[in-house]
């Protein structure tokens, strides 16, 4: 804070601003035969409240937007669709090189193995776009980068396919998708509408949630 400027408030602005024009988002949240491949690969709940009723994260960083930032650039790549009966499924990797499909994620710490929502997307990407080999790179907030290539798997299509129906169908009659309890839950915008409000309370010993006395 310098003088009376609240800079936080602008520099987050700023970013709400930049995450508008690299989002891809739905022009009209209640058409159900349009679905984003990033809606579907993560929590559906969450894309669900996206779309209804959205509420921003306050801990953006420059990672929420680094891959949208890339797709910007002119070797990034352009939005893919893929026709699931009248449903259109729409996604978008970060680049193609080679016809190699590129996704970047940028991370604390380097995973040991990919994460399942990045495989997912990926995949999905590799049919969208007709390729048949992809890479995810992790990079983390230190500058290493580890990467994980992947070959294009029926399989893991069909379950993309598969939720991207069931997201439709819950658009259409207005239901709120099952919890789908994950890593990512804590830090969530919409943690307390699916569990517990968040607040500091009285801590308690397991011997006295059991009813154990200590001894004095």
């Amino acid at each position: 804070m310098m003088g009376d400027r609240d800079y936080r408030k602008t520099i987050t602005t700023a970013i709400d601003a930049i995450t508008r024009e690299v989002e891809l988002q739905a022009t009209d949240p209640n058409d159900s035969k349009i679905i984003f491949l990033h809606e579907i690969v993560r929590c559906m709940r969450r894309s669900y409240f996206d779309r209804f009723d959205r509420e921003e994260q306050e801990d953006k960083t420059f990672g929420n937007l680094f891959g949208g930032l890339i797709r910007k650039l002119p070797y990034g790549s352009k939005v893919g669709q893929f026709a699931i009966d009248e449903i259109t499924l729409k996604g978008q990797p970060d680049m193609i090189v080679d016809d190699v499909v590129i996704i970047f994620k940028t991370v604390p710490v380097s995973p040991d193995v990919p994460f399942a929502s990045d495989v997912l997307h990926l995949n999905a990407c590799l049919w969208i776009f007709n390729k048949s080999e992809g890479v995810i790179i992790y990079i983390t907030d230190g500058g290493k980068e580890s990467s994980f290539a992947l070959i294009r798997e029926k399989k893991m299509f069909e379950e993309v396919i598969r939720r991207v129906r069931v997201f439709s169908n819950l658009i259409s009659d207005k239901k709120t998708p099952i919890l789908e309890p994950s890593t990512e839950c804590s830090t969530c915008q919409y943690y307390e509408r699916c569990f517990i409000k968040k607040h500091e309370g009285k801590q308690f010993s397991i011997s006295e949630l059991l009813g154990v006395k200590k001894d004095k």
